[in-house]
């Protein structure tokens, strides 16, 4: 196993060991103001939507994970059959991996086999090179592409990248690329500052991923030989940074600590055009399977259609609109940076 390969694994079995699915964050600080009377019938198609010009019965998503090793390669697949059946989007990991190790294609191709049709995203890093990546997301067939910007885990990496000049080869791959690009954080937020300049470089869509669930410095200091663990709370609450993505009009995913339908319908209510959710679903899957994922999805499709009617809303784009209050130590903090 190449040493990228065994990277891979290595971040499987960390994520699963740092799971915890009741963890706190910014969610719970956030609060919807619910009608007593809302008159209104729950109902699956008020959650359906379109993403990337196909139709997907929610507006939640299987965010990215995996790929690149021989344990990952059954992870997407049993992801391309959950997403297939339920008809959701799916967002595969990091496919750099493939400019220097084309053999592992198709630990990714594999979830396009499984779901021929559905919303596929592929995934790279900010240096990719863009003959690279573009024909990275042709193999894989990819209905968008993410580039991932993840400073810190870099940082926190051993064998991690130490130069940050990124930009410019963003923009080659956004260029030349005729799809739909996501520039995507890894679990840190996106500050405001960067969301206006990724908005003047034409980045029209990100995806936040705030801090709140997943913590890849605290998996990388896991695999690191020195003490890397004060990296581990240098993130922005995802609440705060989808205010921030908000208020620079800026079109957005929310992810970051995503663990129910109700956190699904807070991040729709901040402004999310989708809501991604990772390690929730893999470790579903990991700890009971893919008929136990397939029944999670479907029952969180089932409650968020719920919780449209018990919030009187009669469509996603309404969820805007809900009145929104925040506990005093979010409030501050939302007070000091949006």
């Amino acid at each position: 196993m190449s040493i990228r390969s065994e990277r891979k694994e290595e971040h499987l079995a960390l994520a699963q060991m740092f799971f915890d699915e009741k963890k706190k964050n910014s969610f719970d600080q956030m609060h919807l103001l619910r009608p007593a009377l809302p008159e209104k019938k729950a109902d699956l198609n008020t959650i359906k939507t379109e993403m990337f010009g196909k139709s997907v019965s929610a507006p939640f998503f299987i965010n990215a994970m995996t790929g690149g090793s021989k344990k990952s390669r059954k992870v997407n697949r049993a992801l391309g059959i959950v997403s297939e059946k339920q008809k959701i989007a799916l967002a595969l990991g990091s496919s750099s991996i493939l400019v220097k190790e084309k053999d592992q294609l198709d630990s990714f191709y594999i979830a396009r086999e499984e779901n021929p049709h559905g919303v596929l995203i592929a995934n790279v890093n900010p240096l990719t090179p863009f003959k690279d990546a573009i024909k990275i997301a042709n193999e894989l067939q990819a209905d968008a592409l993410q580039i991932h910007v993840n400073t810190v885990q870099e940082i926190a990496m051993p064998e991690g990248e130490r130069d940050f000049h990124w930009l410019d080869n963003m923009r080659e791959i956004r260029d030349n690329l005729d799809l739909p690009i996501i520039v995507k954080e890894v679990g840190f937020g996106i500050d405001y500052s960067t969301i206006q300049l990724l908005k003047r470089e034409h980045f029209d869509l990100v995806d936040i991923a705030g801090s709140g669930g997943t913590n890849f410095a605290q998996i990388e200091n896991g695999r690191n030989h020195r003490d890397v663990s004060y990296l581990q709370d240098l993130g922005l609450p995802t609440v705060v940074t989808a205010l921030m993505a908000k208020k620079a009009n800026a079109n957005f995913i929310v992810s970051g600590g995503v663990r129910n339908p109700l956190d699904v319908l807070k991040g729709l209510a901040l402004g999310g055009k989708y809501v991604g959710i990772a390690n929730v679903f893999l470790q579903e899957y990991m700890q009971n399977g893919e008929k136990a994922l397939l029944e999670r999805i479907q029952n969180w499709k089932i409650e968020l259609a719920n919780l449209l009617a018990i919030y009187g809303l009669d469509s996603l784009r309404d969820a805007t609109k809900l009145q929104q209050y925040y506990d005093f130590p979010l409030k501050n903090i939302i007070d000091q940076l949006v």
